[in-house]
């Protein structure tokens, strides 16, 4: 005998075995045992749950010579003609190859006679949306009143393609998903009658790849089955199978995307590929685990939704103290629309990467999500210590961050000053000495926003002032230039109003600007910090928000 598929070997044969819809066999039971008979149904849902097998087991159960609780025996000659394809008075129709108008004219002429055996004769009309709009206006009269011997039970997948006609003369049933864990609890019932193993793990991760559907589980438990035969499944066996991808990789390449560790995460993405993993697949089932961020992010009482084991869970649970919600909120629509676009694309590895780039790149966001993810970037960024400027700062007003200690080699040029190995502070509170408390405390402000300060430049006077000193004479803020050719440029008017214009912004008030010569014996004796030193941290230039 040959082999039988494991989902037509284990089909229900009775409202009993079948799992996942006790909404629908309640209701259909209690029809059955009332004689409360519908003569249309419409059977609704996604594939591989049960639509077609409980049309099959309404079509036995009213025909039953001996139905036990509504359901068919699965003994009598009916039940056993039904079940080996034999019967006369259950007729099965694909709409797909059978859905002209002339198909159901000879439904039509077929109702008027009586069924040669049992009390029923039932047709059920698979993938009935495919039905074409004159066939669907020829069953309308006998859709409505058929005679008494005739049901029909349409099954479809697309609930949206049966003209409002069809329906509202028909009896109405949703097929619901499946959760994972009553696939799961089939499946191991299966392993058993089947005499095979496999483990925990390996079960459960072929519930979820099912997405609700037992067909789909039961195919995919073969395929694995048949692959390692007569070897306990393993978890590793099934991904290997499958071409997915271990929950770990996913939650690896998030810390990569939060720590914008571009060259991290595309390798990780090469060996995605290298190990033949599909990549539409792959974004799917990424955005599957972001889905679950998102979930614990809510904050909400949604560990029965969320899709992961324990060990899973307590590792999902760090990544959302690292990311907000509306950066988990962006990261799934950009690797939606990047699902949507892989269905055209001749080349998915390279739009995958430049979504990936993109995801640790907010400054490349332009949408309303993207400013979220910016604005996130940019505040982790100050808070270790950056300090950020956009492209077009001229009337934004500056962050007064104190100024760090550095060690300052030394005050002037190599060749005219010994070295001085204290530190800025130090330095800083040697100047101070010589200020009222309101002309040290302006000094600070400039001191702690020197970065700012040398932003606000043009070319090549921020270059020039990035390398040169600041001081203070009273009111005055003093730029130490240490050297000739430094002194040269920014002594200029234009260049000495530039640097006071810039410092009137940090101290939001007037300000007094001079420039010394700190290469002269002269000038050198003033004290002074060099600016550079006071720039303990990187200075970050994005695009505008």
């Amino acid at each position: 005998m040959s082999y039988v598929a494991l989902y037509r070997k284990f089909r229900p044969s009775t409202f009993d075995d079948v799992k996942g819809q006790d909404h629908i066999v309640t209701t259909l039971r209690n029809q059955i045992n009332a004689g409360r008979i519908g003569h249309a149904y419409l059977f609704c849902g996604t594939r591989g749950t049960g639509k077609t097998s409980v049309a099959k087991i309404v079509g036995k159960a009213v025909n039953c010579e001996h139905p036990v609780n509504g359901s068919p025996c699965g003994e009598c000659a009916m039940c056993r003609a039904i079940d080996e394809g034999t019967a006369l008075n259950l007729i099965e129709i694909d709409a797909a190859s059978n859905n002209g108008v002339d198909n159901v004219r000879l439904i039509r002429e077929e109702v008027t006679y009586a069924p040669p055996e049992g009390k029923y004769k039932v047709y059920i009309i698979d993938e009935a949306h495919m039905l074409s709009l004159s066939a669907f206006n020829a069953l309308l009269k006998t859709l409505e009143e058929p005679p008494s011997y005739v049901i029909f039970i349409l099954a479809t997948t697309e609930t949206h393609k049966i003209p409002v006609t069809i329906m509202s003369r028909c009896q109405r049933y949703d097929f619901h998903r499946i959760t994972a864990e009553t696939i799961a609890d089939r499946m191991r019932n299966l392993l058993d009658e089947e005499g095979a193993s496999a483990e925990d793990a390996a079960v459960e991760y072929i519930s979820r790849q099912a997405d609700g559907s037992m067909r789909d589980a039961l195919s995919l438990l073969d395929q694995c089955l048949a692959f390692h035969m007569n070897e306990t499944l393993t978890y590793e066996h099934v991904l290997d199978i499958l071409g997915t991808v271990d929950v770990s990789v996913y939650r690896d390449m998030i810390e990569d995307i939060i720590r914008e560790n571009v060259s991290g995460l595309l390798l990780r993405l090469d060996d995605v590929v290298y190990s033949g993993r599909d990549l539409k697949e792959f974004i799917s089932d990424f955005v599957g685990y972001l889905r679950n961020i998102m979930l614990l992010k809510s904050e909400a009482d949604v560990s029965r939704i969320v899709d992961l084991s324990e060990e899973n869970l307590s590792r999902a649970f760090e990544l959302t103290g690292q990311m907000s919600l509306e950066q988990v909120v962006g990261y799934i629509r950009t690797l939606s629309e990047l699902s949507n676009e892989m269905k055209y694309a001749s080349n998915p590895r390279i739009l995958v990467e430049a979504a990936l780039i993109k995801l640790c790149r907010p400054q490349m966001y332009t949408s309303y999500d993207g400013i979220f993810a910016r604005l996130e970037s940019l505040e982790k960024k100050v808070e270790n210590g950056a300090i950020v400027y956009t492209s077009q700062t001229q009337s934004a007003q500056p962050v007064v961050i104190p100024a760090s200690p550095a060690v300052v080699t030394g005050t002037g040029p190599a060749d005219s000053a010994p070295s001085d190995e204290r530190t800025t502070e130090e330095k800083l509170d040697e100047i101070k000495k010589e200020l009222t408390p309101a002309q040290a405390q302006d000094l600070e402000k400039i001191t702690g926003n020197a970065a700012y300060l040398i932003r606000e430049l043009s070319h090549p006077l921020k270059d020039f002032l990035s390398s040169a000193g600041v001081g203070a004479a009273g009111d005055v803020l003093q730029i130490a230039a240490t050297d000739p050719s430094m002194y040269e440029t920014l002594s200029r008017p234009e260049a000495v109003e530039a640097i006071r214009e810039a410092a009137e912004k940090v101290l939001q008030k007037a300000a007094k600007v001079q420039v010394i010569n700190a290469s002269t014996k002269k000038d050198n004796e003033r004290p002074y910090v060099m600016l550079k030193e006071l720039i303990k941290a990187p200075i970050e230039v994005v695009e505008d928000l």
